[in-house]
């Protein structure tokens, strides 16, 4: 509730409110409840990775993330090639947008985004499969991308991804207030030892967080 009460005076004020988002929010089933928070304008800017959005296609085309059924919560077979095929399906359409348009993606974080014209950055790693259209893998573009967002935030919420919060958290001012959310209480502690003094912690599971955040919220 208090964190609710934080995002409706930061979306009162007309500032951004970020949302940095790893892949356990998917893997948890979180993604639907993230949705709703972006489509009532709780969630105005989202910071990423290349996994968040793989995963996140994964789950809206074939029901997996990682491989493992949403539904089931069991491994499915050719599961681990999934984040791939689901990686090469976006490369056919050209981007997130037009998968949207052309009917393939109809559903998931990406497609709300782009549904409600929210932006986001999706920055790259050394690591990343593919990547997905539009993710940078320039860091220094990247940081630049991010950088005006953090300027004129409101509020941020940090949710389970420690480097991406972290690199976020290098860029936030003083007075932006943070939520950090992560089921690993080490990656609160070394989001604070970092200089992010102002950020909250709450040591839970993501998916909790976001299914209760947006029904307090009434999305």
């Amino acid at each position: 509730r208090e964190v609710a009460r934080l995002l409706e005076r930061a979306k009162e004020s007309g500032r951004h409110i970020i949302a940095v988002v790893g892949p356990a929010v998917v893997h948890t089933g979180a993604g639907p409840h993230l949705a709703r928070l972006i489509e009532r304008g709780y969630v105005t800017v989202l910071f990423g990775g290349n996994a968040v959005a793989t995963h996140d296609a994964e789950a809206a085309l074939l029901g997996t993330s990682l491989g493992i059924s949403l539904k089931e919560g069991t491994a499915i077979q050719g599961g681990h090639e999934h984040h791939l095929r689901a990686i090469n399906t976006i490369r056919r359409c050209g981007n997130f947008a037009a998968a949207v348009e052309q009917g393939v993606l109809t559903q998931g974080i990406m497609y709300t985004l782009e549904k409600t014209g929210t932006p986001y950055v999706l920055a790259g790693s050394l690591r990343d499969d593919g990547p997905m259209p539009g993710v940078i893998s320039d860091m220094m573009r990247a940081q630049a991308a991010m950088r005006p967002f953090c300027q004129q935030a409101g509020a941020c919420l940090m949710l389970s991804s420690m480097l991406h919060s972290i690199a976020t958290g290098n860029l936030l001012p003083a007075s932006v207030h943070t939520v950090c959310v992560d089921i690993n209480p080490a990656v609160v502690t070394k989001l604070a030892d970092r200089g992010s003094f102002q950020a909250i912690g709450i040591v839970t599971d993501v998916g909790l967080f976001l299914e209760q955040l947006a029904d307090v919220l009434g999305c």
